[in-house]
């Protein structure tokens, strides 16, 4: 994937390096839980942070670094998180962008506190995107994702989605819905109706990068091929596999590999948010 030469916005906060946020009263166990409850169950980051709170796993408030990081991991995601917005600020009159958090481990969030377990996440409290950059080895070593740059830039691209929804209210729809769901599985199907959304707005803005950047920003040979390989490892029956269980279809909460697959597929073939209406039927 091009994007090197990408334009840089700085709407990053960098608080990597800042220690004082450890996980007390949890430790190995808590983040597993996290992880079980985040990548197969969907329970909302913010449910889980909670929890940890409450077992006395709360962090103080940080304040990291605001502006343009100088790594090449943290350049990677100010350039990709600026086109994302410039290919939303095309797409949705209104659109404000999300603030970046880069951490490590464990921090402070508007929706309690945030562990590196649950992977990268969007907060709607705070309208930001967190995102401990570890993940990526851990979408190749335990997850069997690729961690090639437009892999890496469409799971970035779907947290921001998760912001979109949150200002079209999307989201808030999802949540009162499922406050009026009959069952757990009627409830389950509206998040996984959220996720797919998400994914299709992953390919809406594949779709458009290069146009919002004079193509600075853009897929090369494969890439597309790449997200499409990460969005099927990260499906909730190839998850339940991977954890040794059988694939309950009713307890999906981000929608199969071949719902996540087809999703990105579309967004990114018409380059259109309304063709990502994931809730039609429900």
């Amino acid at each position: 994937m091009r994007w090197q030469g990408g334009r840089r916005g700085g709407n990053i906060e960098d608080r990597r390096g800042i220690g004082g946020v450890g996980i007390a009263g949890g430790g190995i166990g808590a983040l597993v839980l996290a992880a079980i409850g985040y990548f197969l169950f969907g329970i909302d980051p913010s449910t889980t942070q909670q929890i940890t709170s409450q077992l006395g796993g709360v962090g103080s408030a940080e304040q990291g670094a605001q502006g343009s990081p100088e790594d090449q991991a943290g350049a990677f995601v100010d350039v990709i998180g600026t086109n994302v917005d410039d290919v939303w600020m095309t797409r949705l009159q209104g659109y404000q962008p999300p603030t970046v958090i880069l951490y490590e481990q464990g921090t402070s969030t508007g929706c309690g506190f945030g562990q590196a377990a649950m992977g990268p996440f969007y907060c709607p409290s705070d309208q930001s995107v967190y995102l401990d950059l570890s993940f990526w080895r851990q979408m190749e070593t335990q997850l069997g994702a690729s961690a090639a740059d437009f892999a890496r830039a469409y799971v970035i691209a779907h947290e921001y989605g998760h912001h979109v929804q949150t200002l079209t209210g999307a989201s808030q729809q999802v949540r009162r819905a499922q406050q009026r769901a009959a069952g757990q599985a009627e409830a389950n199907r509206y998040s996984v109706a959220l996720e797919l959304q998400a994914d299709c707005y992953a390919g809406v803005w594949a779709a458009n990068a290069a146009a919002v950047s004079n193509g600075a920003v853009a897929l090369e040979a494969g890439d597309l091929e790449e997200g499409m390989r990460t969005a099927a490892a990260i499906g909730d029956d190839t998850l339940q596999r991977r954890q040794g269980g059988r694939v309950v279809p009713e307890g999906f909460t981000h929608g199969s590999s071949a719902q996540r697959v087809e999703w990105l597929r579309r967004g990114y073939q018409s380059g259109d948010p309304a063709a990502c209406d994931t809730f039609a039927g429900l």
